[in-house]
């Protein structure tokens, strides 16, 4: 039997309580259960249990046997030496503290009603993608919605927790992390590891000052991605290049990209990395730093006032230098820019508000996520088959990270929905 299902069992206290006693014919009164632990340590916290008329309070340790004790090294581990209660499933072995005393032990495996474990390994053994498909119906709207909720910010916080390793990585430097994030969002999944090592070869702080000039941004990204080192296609490559050059021996830039690392295949040009690329540097054409115009985003019409600005002329009958485009190339995307708001500006508002400890950057966030129209991707149409349908960012977010992060995985017992159809029974 997993220990997770051992600790659902324990927290809930799902067990024949009945003349309960220790493997040792000790009489057992939980007065406490205790409190799930997620830090390294025993299973259960601040626990109180009466044995053979005297009351403890101390930890609880969890496991399938009871030999587990000896094989996960708690023996010698001193932080073990307050556990007053070990439960399992099976005793094998008597399990001792550091200093040689016995920790008396509780075994389980009988007291549990068959029923809750049939229900258990019919989740566990489920071959559908999301093992709860079947019986999720019966479920309220609210166990369902609640659970929607708590894994949203639980993806918020993920991905803050990457923002803040890239600011940190970097001198704790807000400007060059927002600029580093959204240049890679702007690869999207195809030229994501591209774009990323462009923007570590043309700083924010360069773009900066040439951000005045729209021929002067955009030679210094297609001179850094490599697409002004051949012969040029027509004038307008001919200038960027002149005025690369000039640039490049100016400040001493490092050597560029290659062309060829750029994928265009089985792209719609639309998304083409030359039409990307001129529309990055349509966006940092302002004076205002990036960061501080991040921000301000509070729903997708500020999301899209921010990265639905004009390419240069050229880029509106281009998608690649020398090729003129059937009709007018279109600005990005509002999908695109959804793309960036759901994987860039919101993280970056969570994780300055964390850092700042200024709860208004979460609300903003989801305001944000809140206005934005549900993603529809594969993880989307599963949950749409089944009845479940997110009206927004904010609620398709929480759906892709329940699936990811607990159904895929069958933690089905971290989950409320997966509590719920248990404790029913």
């Amino acid at each position: 039997m997993q220990e997770t299902f051992i600790h659902f069992v324990w927290k809930h206290q799902y067990y024949n309580k009945g003349a309960l006693t220790t493997t040792g014919g000790l009489a057992v009164n939980v007065l406490k259960p205790g409190n799930y632990n997620t830090d390294s340590g025993p299973d259960f916290k601040e626990a109180k249990v009466i044995i053979d008329g005297l009351e403890w309070r101390g930890s609880i340790e969890i496991h399938h046997r009871s030999s587990d004790w000896v094989a996960h090294g708690h023996t010698k581990d001193k932080a073990y030496n307050n556990v007053i209660l070990h439960v399992v499933w099976l005793y094998d072995k008597a399990a001792e503290r550091s200093d040689g005393t016995e920790i008396p032990t509780l075994e389980i495996a009988n007291r549990v009603e068959p029923a809750l474990i049939s229900s258990y390994k019919g989740l566990i053994n489920s071959l559908r993608p999301i093992p709860c498909a079947d019986p999720l119906a019966g479920i309220e709207g609210v166990i369902f919605a609640s659970m929607m909720d708590k894994m949203t910010i639980e993806r918020l916080d993920e991905k803050a927790s990457l923002v803040t390793d890239v600011f940190r990585s970097i001198g704790n430097d807000w400007e060059e992390a927002a600029f580093l994030l959204m240049t890679k969002n702007f690869g999207f999944k195809t030229n994501a590891e591209q774009f990323q090592r462009l923007a570590e070869l043309v700083p924010s702080k360069l773009l900066k000052k040439h951000s005045d000039s729209i021929t002067q941004l955009e030679a210094l990204l297609f001179g850094q991605a490599g697409f002004l080192d051949s012969r040029p296609q027509d004038e307008y490559q001919a200038g960027l290049q002149a005025e690369y050059q000039f640039l490049k021996y100016k400040y001493d830039l490092p050597e560029p990209m290659s062309e060829f690392q750029w994928k265009f295949m089985r792209l719609r040009p639309a998304n083409f990395p030359t039409l990307r690329m001129a529309q990055l540097a349509s966006v940092m054409q302002h004076r205002q730093g990036l960061f501080s115009r991040i921000k301000e985003v509070k729903n997708k019409n500020d999301l899209q006032a921010l990265f639905g600005s004009c390419v240069s002329d050229y880029w509106y009958e281009h998608y690649r230098f020398g090729k003129e485009a059937q009709g007018k190339a279109p600005k990005m995307g509002l999908l695109s820019i959804q793309n960036i708001g759901i994987n860039t500006v919101a993280p970056l508002l969570v994780a300055y508000g964390k850092l700042h400890d200024q709860q208004q950057y979460m609300d903003q966030a989801i305001e944000l996520l809140q206005s934005l129209k549900s993603e529809s991707n594969r993880i989307t149409k599963l949950w749409n088959g089944l009845g479940i349908k997110s009206a927004s960012s904010f609620e398709s977010q929480g759906l892709i990270q329940l699936y990811n992060n607990y159904c895929s995985k069958k933690r089905c017992l971290s989950c409320n929905v997966g509590v719920k159809l248990l404790q029913r029974e």
